[in-house]
């Protein structure tokens, strides 16, 4: 962390106390009204913000730590409305009750900061995106077309984005609030109080002596530590650093290594127990509980890895990768059943929130597992694990960095999601859609996930599944989509934009550590990832793949599913039981694609063509393993 200096180091550590101790009296003792509660829990992320990220931070001139007063005095003034108001905004009729001078005065502080805040965290895309909106929510008479708006006034405006719950302090900032705090918080403990290490140094271990060994670490590591971190590119950045180099090591060729690890690393944001930020305001905005989320994604998910697992077991048969060259022995230095109790903490969080309590109480008690673990640390193998009061108290100060970044876009997005209800275009956009969908599901959905996907180039993960949910989901659910496919489809397309060229910021940052062309990495990356981008279909026809129906459907679907994933595997690596020639392999790909795909007939043709093609194969290896004997 680069420390403020002088006095804004004290307070910034006060503040962090503080908003560490208000998030605990919420967890432990109660929470507040909504309002109140999402309102402090926004200012506290703001003032961090603004102390992490100060005007100075660029240029390095000190005496620029001025022009952040008007924000905090801005943000002083928001607090004091709160407090002062809240008897009166807990109880006033939306649309009916007056809308005061202060009222209106506060939705301008409070957009101001908002936009300063989200301009310094995450850059020009989302704040001219949300600029964009607050201009269209005044001009629309002016815009053509589907996008024709009448406009609206100061007091339809305050009355939207502060004072009702589908704005700035609405639905988002709410799960912000309740559940994404303590999360960030756990994963940010868990991964400096060794948890996070052990998970890496597991996928190491158990993967070191079998073919494409280096790619499978890659695969179980960035996997386990993409469930904590939820961020594909900071994952590629812990994990990258270790199981790219080794990947080059024994063969893979650089861009190859870069994108096996991109695609482990974003495939932890849909992978339970502990799956991206945008899973839990799922939750919360299909009003269900998380662990129904997680289970509905663990076949999707497992299928994701399982096909990256499949590609690079068959790249390294073809190429002969470590059959030629010395098996890297992957050196861990401390053993993993000493470490073991290190996991009790994740168990725990899982056990809480599979038992129906509360995502608040299950992180909090995460977090306390996480601290018992360190205290028994010190007195366990000389103290080998233990982190002192110092380290401690920086992971805590990271993690409500953390919380803090992501405070911010779930907040910012209410102005669009706000905009959006209040212009009536999500609506005038669905009507559109759903007269295309009406005779072509498919075009509906194709449409959606190319707009979900452009989301995901251009704004955070979370930003993207927020404002994919308001444009796309209701459009879906009006097409007879199951609400939690339509939510999943939208999600799924959202993180996938991190591996889709042109903007793939996940591909991008392991290219640089594996020193590959960004671009090759990037569309390498696509085509690993190509059932990811079949399975969202999938759960839409087959919401069987989502434990939605009988045990007999599910099986059926998971095995039809996990087959044309293994085809596919194979199409892409060109190998299949022996090598593919262009033909056999153009053949397979038609084949995994039938299979994949969710028609009775299709998975016919599929089925035949997989198994004609690994007939082919298994002959071949047969004759190749009769010449060998006879030439001996």
């Amino acid at each position: 962390m680069k420390k403020v200096f002088g006095i804004y180091e004290y307070i910034f550590y006060s503040i962090v106390t503080v908003f560490i101790g208000f998030q605990l009296y919420l967890a432990l003792i109660r929470p507040l009204d909504p309002m109140l509660q999402n309102t402090v829990h926004l200012l506290l992320a703001l003032t961090v913000v603004f102390l992490v990220n100060p005007a100075d931070k660029k240029l390095g001139k000190k005496w620029m730590k001025i022009l952040d007063l008007p924000f905090y005095v801005g943000i002083t003034y928001l607090l004091y409305y709160i407090v002062s108001e809240f008897p009166r905004l807990s109880t006033r009729v939306q649309y009916v009750d007056v809308v005061t001078n202060l009222d209106k005065i506060s939705v301008a502080v409070c957009i101001v900061i908002l936009l300063e805040a989200v301009r310094r965290t995450l850059g020009k895309v989302l704040f001219i995106f949300i600029l964009f909106f607050i201009i269209y929510s005044w001009y629309g008479m002016h815009f053509p077309g589907i996008l024709y708006f009448k406009g609206t006034n100061i007091r339809s405006f305050t009355e939207t984005m502060l004072l009702g719950s589908g704005g700035i302090f609405g639905t988002p900032l709410y799960t912000s609030a309740t559940s994404l705090f303590y999360f960030i918080l756990f994963g940010s403990f868990f991964s400096q109080c060794g948890g996070g290490q052990l998970l890496i140094d597991f996928g190491m271990k158990f993967s070191n002596k079998s073919a494409g060994g280096p790619a499978k670490a890659a695969i179980i590591s960035s996997g386990l530590m993409g469930m904590i971190s939820g961020s594909a590119v900071a994952n590629v950045s812990t994990t990258g650093v270790m199981t790219i180099p080794m990947m080059k090591k024994v063969g893979y060729q650089p861009h190859q290594a870069g994108a096996i690890e991109a695609l482990a690393s974003t495939g932890g944001q849909i992978m339970p127990p502990i799956m991206g930020v945008g899973a839990f305001i799922m939750a919360e905005m299909l009003g269900v509980p998380y662990k129904t989320v997680a289970f509905a994604a663990i076949i999707p998910a497992l299928a994701y890895y399982g096909s990256v697992f499949f590609l690079v077991t068959f790249m390294a048969k073809k190429e002969a990768i470590d059959s030629n060259k010395e098996i890297i022995s992957i050196d861990i230095k401390n053993p993993l059943l000493e470490r073991v109790y290190l996991m009790i903490p994740a168990v725990v969080l899982v056990v809480y929130i599979i038992s129906g309590k509360s995502l608040m109480r299950s992180g909090i008690l995460g977090i306390f597992a996480i601290l018992l673990c360190n205290i028994f640390s010190k007195f366990y193998k000389n103290g080998k694990y233990y982190q002192n009061l110092n380290q401690i108290t920086d992971t805590a100060v990271e993690g409500v960095k953390q919380a803090s970044n992501i405070a911010i876009p779930t907040a910012a997005c209410g102005i669009i999601i706000g905009v959006v209800i209040q212009s009536g275009l999500a609506t005038r956009f669905s009507n559109v859609i759903a007269q295309i969908g009406t005779s072509h599901l498919s075009v509906a959905l194709i449409i959606a996930m190319f707009g979900c996907m452009l989301l995901g180039m251009a704004l955070p993960t979370v930003a993207a599944y927020l404002v994919s949910n308001i444009l796309f989901v209701p459009i879906l659910i009006k097409l007879n989509v199951n609400p939690l496919s339509a939510n999943m489809f939208v999600f799924y397309f959202g993180i996938m934009a991190q591996i889709t060229p042109p903007v793939c910021l996940a591909s991008y940052t392991a290219a640089g550590i594996a020193e590959a062309d960004s671009l090759k990495t990037g569309f390498t990356g696509f085509m690993y990832a190509l059932v990811a981008f079949l399975i969202p279909f999938v759960f839409v026809y087959n919401p069987e793949i989502l434990l939605m129906g009988t045990t007999i459907q599910i099986i059926k679907a998971t095995a039809i599913l996990f087959f044309g994933t293994y085809l596919l595997a194979g199409a892409i690596s060109g190998y299949l039981i022996t090598p593919l020639n262009n033909i056999n392999r153009g053949i397979l790909f038609v084949g995994a694609i039938c299979m994949i795909a969710p028609e009775t007939m299709t998975d016919i043709i599929g089925f035949i063509i997989g198994v004609c093609i690994m007939g082919i194969g298994i002959m071949k290896k047969k004759k190749s393993s009769v010449k060998i004997v006879k030439q001996v």
